[in-house]
């Protein structure tokens, strides 16, 4: 007796993989664009290989266990392969650095955050670690009064309930992916007619001779316009971002005034910061 579509309909999740490619060969692709574009999407792997997403969460899991990428909430990024001070040979997916050095950015955000006072306004950088700092702004109830402008999405995303306590600008320009980040053109219309109490930036590399840098020039000339807007700008970066040096110059060391980084920061790494005159504050250690 064939079979009725009623009862091909009971199991659309086995339907979709129908046509699809062997599963070493999906594997294999699905690997070359994780590393490719930094993390990828189930929902983008059931398009792109018309599998279902029973099939792609297990081709994920799969390609975990053979150490060939890492699973995040939602998809997947490539599998770590740069120790602590290590120099990264590309640029990190947002997805990629959110499932990296969790606790070092919850101490820095807690931190940086305790340096906010109801009333002032505050520039906020996009990226993973700033992130940490809108979460614990986020938390304290107490704050009121409080601007923040970002050129990140998330972070706004982020901010949202703490509306009407701050009010959230986002500085409009051009949509960078890869970090959910605004960038020129039309981001300096913003950034050049305000002024903030504190910039937080972000960053790949902290170095006492070549200054604060970053890996991406376009997302580094925003942070050099946060920078000139701001009256006191504070980096915000783990200890494995130390004595790093990347393409994209932000500013002089002495442009900024303090480094909020995590406790177990190298102490040979701070040395030559703190010689330079920046301002170090690590949680618990005062």
């Amino acid at each position: 007796m064939p079979e009725s579509e009623s009862s091909k309909d009971q199991h659309p999740e086995l339907q979709a993989d129908r046509g699809a490619l062997p599963p070493h060969q999906r594997r294999e692709r699905i690997r070359m664009l994780v590393d490719e574009r930094g993390f990828v999407r189930v929902s983008e792997l059931r398009e792109a290989f018309g599998v279902s997403g029973v099939t792609a969460r297990s081709d994920l899991d799969a390609l975990e266990a053979a150490g060939s990428l890492q699973r995040v909430h939602g998809g997947a990024v490539p599998a770590p392969t740069t120790g602590a001070g290590i120099r990264p040979d590309r640029e990190a997916s947002f997805e990629e650095a959110l499932a990296a050095s969790v606790l070092p950015k919850q101490q820095i955000g807690v931190l940086a955050a305790s340096l906010v006072s109801s009333g002032q306004s505050v520039i906020l950088d996009v990226g993973t670690t700033t992130l940490a700092v809108a979460r614990a702004l986020l938390a304290r109830t107490e704050l009121t009064d409080v601007v923040i402008i970002t050129n990140g999405l998330s972070i706004a995303l982020e901010l949202e309930p703490a509306i009407p306590r701050f009010t959230v600008i986002v500085t409009g320009g051009s949509l960078r992916p890869l970090q959910h980040s605004l960038v020129e053109p039309m981001a300096q219309t913003v950034l050049g007619q305000v002024h903030a109490d504190l910039a937080f930036i972000g960053c790949n590399g902290v170095d006492a001779e070549r200054g604060v840098t970053n890996i991406n020039l376009p997302e580094a000339g925003i942070k050099t316009l946060m920078l000139a807007a701001a009256t006191r700008a504070i980096v915000v970066a783990d200890g494995s971002k130390l004595g790093q040096v990347h393409l994209g110059r932000i500013g002089a060391l002495t442009a900024f005034d303090t480094l909020v980084t995590d406790a177990d920061a190298p102490f040979d790494r701070l040395t030559p910061l703190r010689d330079a005159g920046l301002t170090v504050l690590q949680p618990g250690i005062v």
